[in-house]
This record gives structure tokens, sequence and C-alpha cells, in this order.
């Protein structure tokens, strides 16, 4: 333990000499309170410190005390359902403590002490065990089984194992190394934030993320493992298209970051999360659900830790076999407190004043995502899928957060403020938004869902960019001008905007559609255009055809309950034929 005295304070950014034992990342005590801090800089025997918590009240003169150990998090039975802030504080406990307002120098296990946890040994007596060998789990949840596995970098005999009712902390067993050297077996880990947790190798992905929503799934999929952005201006929906993410993927657990972001959108997640039913468990959602906020009124220096706290947790998650989502609203505002630090420890700026390292630690961040074989005997493989949202000032993407991240993701939901004051929502642009994943993914989607999929997505994609060279002209000469080919295009493709794109997030039938019913959409307003096209050569006039009432009954076939949809869309094309046929010209 090494102490030292203050002797420059600014804003989050504490400077204490008499360190000279100290190591960079080390967690420090600074003050009478003991306010949690972290060394970010060394220079002879001068730590920069950034406290995570209001510095108000410190002096010089003041004790810095480091706990030679880096900033870490507890993994073990009980992360799940609970909301931490950015160093892994448990808010519910805090507000128990002091009230509705958090107050300096508490310091509360991330993990509770007292509870105690059904414990079933896997494992035997005699049985050989390395790092990441499941020797017991925990039901922790309804939803997830809590594998207990042997911490990284220990192997040897298992000396004794128990089954019973323990603590995290309570000592379950014991591993004995070839040199005889006795590690305790607990059902708790720590593990330092900023360092990825091992595996044997990532695989290249090939398994979708499913979503449930429309325009992500069939134009623009992510690879269960893969990396996404979610890049938009004030009001374009960022922070709704991250809640349908984590309300409707198809993972088993969600890590939800709200990393400096307003305290209502927290708000929000909190009040709906727990009322929602996952449609895959039938369970409340909190019971595969970890929330890590760090709001915009919090600390600004934990909004850094955040991201990485909430990426550890779910490497922990995913060392155990599981398919882990990511989800970070947004990095735009973590970036921020990286531009803040950095100011404060005078470095020289790049780009817009943030920090020459903006990239790399991006990348440091998205690259702990992926598909990979845990460590371990079994072979078992899990995944990390990273989304993180941007919020570029005035939603221009050429600032530098949005062009790091471009440069590392593989997926880009480019959102459009005009889509959204149209009040259309999603408010992807499908003309700039792109998935690296799709050629990848094709083979999954033909196998699981349709041998039409790739075609059907292909030909949706084709029918909006014609559309968009077709609006360049009706600008120009208007409609009229237009083939009869051409206007039954634009036709088709408001049908694919307005019918199958757009999506309500608070209707029930349309807030998640499955596969098969997405596929059948798609299969109905095609039906239509190959009718209509039929029609217009027997001399229909477009105009009949674009005003029929049977539109309006395609608009509303996407509310259609799954059960309901053979039959309703049965009969939707049986009134499109007559509906057209009526309108030939004999």
């Amino acid at each position: 333990m090494t102490e030292g005295k203050i002797i420059k304070i600014s804003g989050p950014l504490v400077i204490a000499e008499g360190m000279r034992e100290a190591n960079m990342f080390d967690v420090v005590r600074v003050g009478e309170k003991k306010l949690i801090g972290e060394i970010i800089e060394m220079h002879s025997d001068r730590a920069s410190i950034q406290v995570y918590e209001e510095t108000a009240g410190l002096g010089r003169g003041d004790a810095v005390v480091s706990a030679m150990e880096p900033l870490s998090v507890e993994l073990g039975p009980g992360l799940i359902g609970n909301i931490y802030d950015g160093i892994q504080r448990p808010l519910e406990q805090m507000r128990k403590i002091a009230g509705p307002n958090i107050l300096k120098g508490v310091d509360i296990p991330a993990i509770s002490r007292e509870e105690k946890w059904e414990f079933v040994a896997t494992a035997k007596i005699g049985d050989e065990v390395t790092g990441g060998d499941v020797v017991g789990y925990v039901d922790e949840t309804e939803v997830i089984r809590h594998k207990i596995m042997v911490p990284p970098g220990v192997s040897g005999k298992i000396e004794y194992l128990l089954s019973g009712k323990y603590t995290v902390e309570d000592k379950i067993g014991e591993v004995v190394s070839k040199g005889g050297v006795k590690t305790p077996l607990t059902l708790m880990q720590k593990w330092p934030v900023r360092r990825a947790r091992p595996y044997v190798e990532k695989i290249p992905p090939n398994t979708p993320m499913i979503t449930g929503q429309r325009i992500i799934d069939t134009l623009f999929p992510i690879a269960m493992g893969g990396t996404a952005c979610i890049p938009g201006p004030f009001g374009s929906g960022k922070t709704v298209v991250q809640h349908q993410l984590a309300k409707w993927s198809n993972v088993d657990l969600v890590v939800y970051i709200g990393c400096g972001e307003r305290g209502n959108e927290m708000t929000d997640v909190l009040r709906e999360f727990p009322e929602i039913t996952d449609p895959r468990t039938g369970r409340s959602l909190m019971e595969r659900t970890v929330l890590i906020a760090n709001t915009s009124d919090m600390p600004v220096a934990a909004r850094e830790a955040s991201i990485y706290t909430g990426i550890t947790i779910a490497e922990y998650f995913r060392d155990m076999g599981l398919s882990v989502a990511v989800i970070a609203d947004s990095t735009s505002r973590w970036a921020e407190a990286l531009r803040e630090m950095s100011g404060r420890l005078e470095e020289m700026p790049g780009d817009e004043g943030y920090p020459a390292y903006l990239t790399s630690r991006l990348a440091g961040f998205y690259e702990r995502a992926g598909e990979v074989t845990c460590i371990g005997s079994d072979g078992r493989t899990g995944s990390v899928t990273a989304i993180g949202a941007v919020s570029p000032p005035g939603g221009d993407i050429s600032e530098p957060v949005s062009q790091a991240t471009l440069r590392i993701v593989k997926v880009f939901w480019g959102l459009d403020s005009a889509l959204a004051y149209a009040r259309h929502f999603p408010a992807i642009n499908w003309l700039n938004s792109y998935s690296l994943y799709k050629d990848r993914l094709s083979g999954w989607f033909k196998e699981n869902v349709s041998g039409k999929w790739n075609d059907l997505s292909r030909e949706l994609m084709r029918i909006l960019q014609k559309e968009s060279e077709l609006d360049e002209i009706v600008k120009l000469v208007g409609v009229d001008a237009l083939s009869k080919d051409d206007r039954l295009t634009l036709e088709i493709a408001r049908s694919v905007r307005e019918d199958y794109l757009q999506q309500n997030a608070f209707d029930i039938e349309d807030s998640f559609t499955a596969q098969k019913k997405q596929l059948a959409l798609i299969e109905l307003i095609m039906f239509f255009r190959d009718k209509a096209k039929e029609a217009i050569d027997n001399g229909a006039d477009i105009d009949k055809i674009a005003s029929l009432p049977v539109r309006e009954r395609i608009g509303r076939a996407k509310i259609t309950a799954d059960h309901e949809v053979k039959e309703v869309f049965a009969d939707i094309k049986a009134d499109i034929e007559t509906s057209l046929k009526a309108l030939y010209v004999k």
C-alpha cells in the first residue's frame, strides 16, 4: 500500500506526489471520505488520478492511498437483474443506505455478501481442471443457469468440492496444482476491467442475431459476435432502436450501458424492462439483463470506466457459453469524457479536441466482441455482440467519433432526421446503411428461413434504390412523365417503406416480427406487384390500382397475430387477385 499527498485538483483530475510505488491503473482512495479513483498517468513519483466521484471538498495535502491493484469488477451470482453505476456500485443498495442522492465515499460490494445461493457441484474430487472448466452451477434466475468456473490461470486437481447453500465469499472447494499450490474456489471471481478475458480462438461469425426489427433482419443483419453502430442526430430514435434490440434480440443475456445519456431514458428502461415478457422464455426481461447507469448528471470520469465494466461482465457470461449483447448508449458521451480528461492532463489534442488515442480506445472496446471458443476443456462457444450508439453534433457523421467507429464496426445503421420528422421509425436510412455480414449470413437465412429469402431481400433493396432514382426525375418533370411500369415501381416502393420497413415499437404485434412473418409480408407485397403488373398489361389504370381498398389491407397485414398469418394473408391475396382482375379492360 502506497500513500501520497494531493498537490493539485482540477475537476475530476487529482495529482498526488509520493506515489512512486504505485502502478498505472491502480485503484486509489482519495481524501478523508476515501473517494474512489484510478491512476491514469505517472511522472516520477507524481500520479494523475481520475476520481469517479465529485471532488468538491478535497484540498492540498489530503491523503491518497493506492490499493496496489487495478480497477476490477466482481463476477458471480447476483449480477443479473441488478443496476450498477459506471464502477459497479449497486445503485439500489446505495439508495437504501443514502437515499435518492448518492453520498460521496459510499463503499458497497457489487454483489451481496449476505445472500446465499444453492450451489450444485458437477465436478468430482480428484478431477483435473484448468481455467474455465465448469465445476458446478447456481440457478440465478429461471432463465439463466449461472455456471461456476475455475478462474483463468488456475489449474490442478480438485481437493474437495461441496454442494449446498453458500454466499459468494464462502469457500466451496479447493484446487491443488502440481506444485502443491492450493487455490480456494468461491462462487465469485474478480477481473480487471481493462484486460480482456482469455479465450482459445475467435470463430468467424455465421449466425445472425435476430432482432425482430424488419429493416435490420431483412436488409442490414448483424451476426452473433458482430459489431454495429447507430449514429444519428438528436430525436432520430437511437435510444428506442437500442431498447428494441435489448427487448427482442435472440441473445441469452443483455448488458445495457447508459453512458452519459439523459437520466429519464434510463428511467424508461427501469420501468419498462421488468414489465416486458421475454418472447423466448415467457419470463420478465430483467431476468436476463444487467444494467449499468452512468447518466449525464453523474461524475464524468466514471463514463470512461462504464464501457469497460459492461464489456467485462459480458465476457464473463460469454465464458459460460452464452450469447451476450452489449448495448452502449452512447459512445459519443464516453468519448467526451475522454476529451475532458485529456484536456485536464494537458495532452496534445487531436481532431476537434479529442485525444490522439481515441481510435485505439474505441477499437479496444469493439475488438472485445466476437464469437469465441471459450477456455476450458469442453470446447464450448460463446459470443459478445457490441452495439454502440453515436450522437454526432448536428447529425454530422464526418466528426471524429463517428468516423473512428465506422473504421472498426461492420454494420452501420444510419439514422435519418428526415425520416424521423416524417414519423417513419425505425428511422434507418436504407440508402446509406450497410452490413458487411450479409453475404456471410446468407447461407443461414437460406437454410433456416427460406431459399427465397436472399433473393427477396435483394429485390426489396433494388426497388428502394430504383425509387430514389425515379424521385429525381419526378422532381424535375412530374410523375405523369413516368411510364406505367415506373409508376408501379413507385407504388410498390411506398408499400415497402410504409407497410414493411416502418414499424411501431408501441404496438404489441408490430414491435417484434418473427422471421416467418417477415417472409410472408415480403411475399404479400411481391404478390401485389406481380398481379398489378398483369393488370397493367391488361389495360388497367395505374391510378385505380394505387387507390384500391385492398392496399389498406396490405398496410394492416403487419399487425396480424402470428397464429393468424396464414389464414389472413391467403384472404388478402384472394382479395388482391379479385380487385385487380376487376380493373382489366375487356
